[in-house]
């Protein structure tokens, strides 16, 4: 079902010309700082890819992927992709990239089965990042570094809008507040995960939370994560598992956190094996993906995901997605959104 947070009093800052272009500022200036904080070179991506090699996405490990028949090729199925975790992976082995480098590329999605609404659309795009690590990167420090790196490129974005724009008054805080998801669970242990992180993120207005996807002491998982990309059973920040995690911050428009980033240290073999042992998924190691991994022809790795129409969304202070980026919305929705002063393109 969709949804539709309705801000009191909502009155965009910006009208739909300077609007274009500070999305165009954002993107030109956040991609090439991104790219100078973790030494990443730019590629470029595929929309599809073939299925039943293993390589695209499953996101939560349900979503269904978008499919069509190539005539070319008997009709074999195409897949369009849900994100490139694993395929970056592949790529920085086909670029034989060295550690401490990496690659950035600007990836197009359709998520078919994404709820609709103010920061979910059908269409998803991304800026997606994968660097080279070595086996002493493997640690929650080193996803500490790399975070910390990505959330002060976000700072300075946030300071360029604010000279383009003198009525967006920058808002981050200087540091960001880490937590696990089992220690945010503990702190709010009547709160669904969603309410955590809205309630620990309008404390400290940018929070990254550790181990996405593990188990928590109550035996119930944070979020959903896939277990074939992520790393979210090793020991990681104060001896908790996952090496992995979101960032949020809080959006004053929405009175709520949003995700901007999920990422994470990448499964080495032994915790391919075992998360796909937790998840009954044993077959996948069949797969082309997999046995690449397996076989040690693939770099470790760390890598994420921005989404950049959330990400300037934030900057401007929009309410809707849907004045970012162009999509399909329910008419009902958009009725709603011009009777509450929000402009969808």
């Amino acid at each position: 079902m969709s949804y539709l947070i309705k801000p009191k009093n909502y009155k965009p800052l910006l009208d739909l010309k300077q609007t274009e272009l500070g999305i165009k500022q954002i993107k030109e200036f956040f991609q090439l700082n991104l790219s100078s904080e973790l030494r990443l070179r730019r590629v470029t991506a595929p929309l599809f890819v073939l299925k039943g090699m293993g390589i695209n996405d499953d996101l939560n490990g349900i979503e269904r992927p978008v499919s069509f028949p190539i005539k070319d090729l008997g009709d074999a199925q195409a897949e369009v992709v849900h994100s490139l975790a694993k395929w970056k992976r592949l790529t920085l082995a086909e670029y034989n990239i060295e550690p401490g480098y990496g690659i950035y590329t600007d990836m197009n999605a359709i998520r078919a089965d994404e709820e609709l609404g103010n920061l979910h659309s059908l269409y998803v795009d991304q800026w997606d990042w994968e660097r080279v690590i070595t086996a002493e990167d493997r640690n929650v420090e080193f996803l500490k570094e790399i975070v910390t790196r990505i959330y002060a490129a976000m700072v300075r974005t946030e300071y360029m809008v604010y000279e383009m724009y003198p009525q967006i008054k920058p808002c981050l805080p200087e540091k960001l507040h880490f937590i696990h998801a089992e220690e945010l669970r503990q702190l709010y242990p009547n709160m669904s995960p969603k309410e955590r992180e809205h309630a620990i993120t309008k404390k400290h207005k940018a929070v990254f939370i550790v181990g996405i996807g593990c188990e928590l002491g109550d035996g119930k998982k944070h979020d959903g994560r896939a277990p074939d990309y992520d790393d979210f059973t090793t020991p990681g920040l104060n001896g908790l598992p996952g090496l992995n995690g979101d960032l949020l911050l809080w959006d004053e428009p929405l009175q709520r956190s949003i995700e901007l980033s999920s990422m994470g240290i990448r499964v080495d073999k032994a915790a391919l094996v075992k998360q796909l042992k937790l998840a009954g998924e044993e077959k996948r190691l069949e797969l082309y993906f997999h046995k690449r991994l397996m076989d040690d022809t693939l770099p470790l790795s760390i890598g994420g995901g921005i989404g950049q129409s959330r990400l300037c969304m934030f900057y401007l202070r929009k309410a809707h997605i849907g004045e970012i980026q162009a999509s399909i919305w329910p008419e009902q929705m958009r009725q709603e959104c011009r009777e509450h002063n929000i402009h969808l393109i």
